[in-house]
């Protein structure tokens, strides 16, 4: 069984940040929540985090999702390993698609069902790992392209 420590979870509505708390709290060791960005820096310089989930709004009244976008940005250019997944009530195609190509691992809409939510969390942190195992493994000259393409991940990581 894999190891799920920290979430962090980053939305301005404290009854979502509750839910969350509750919903999260067998599946994770802790969890960690924000009611504004404006600190997710910090904390993430202070603690090791497995996983974010950020909201796409924090502005009042608005619903276009840049500011989850531009939160986005402003983690992976510090913390590029830790695997975000962005969460929103105004569910958007164009907006989910821009996440993504931005680098998001994943995209949640409100309301959620609960054991998806903790699928898509799991999978984010399972996948950024196996990235890690790579990279690193590629880095040590153990295995190349090939290897992966023809062995596959599971055969190489074993």
């Amino acid at each position: 069984m894999a190891n799920y420590r920290t979430i962090l979870v980053v939305d301005d509505n404290p009854a979502i940040l509750t839910a969350v708390r509750i919903c999260l709290a067998g599946e994770f060791d802790k969890v960690l929540t924000l009611v504004s960005p404006d600190t997710l820096l910090t904390v993430l310089a202070q603690e090791e985090v497995d996983v974010i989930l950020l909201d796409m709004n924090f502005t009042q009244g608005g619903n276009s999702g840049q500011d989850g976008l531009l939160w986005l940005r402003a983690i992976h250019k510090k913390h590029p390993a830790i695997p975000v997944v962005l969460v929103t009530a105004y569910a958007d195609i164009k907006l989910a698609v821009r996440g993504l190509k931005m680098g998001a691992a994943d995209f949640v809409t409100k309301p959620w069902d609960n054991q998806e939510l903790i699928r898509v969390l799991k999978d984010a942190i399972d996948a950024g790992r196996k990235v890690a195992i790579l990279a690193s493994a590629a880095f040590n000259s153990r295995v190349t392209f090939e290897d992966v393409y023809t062995e596959g991940i599971t055969k190489i990581t074993a």
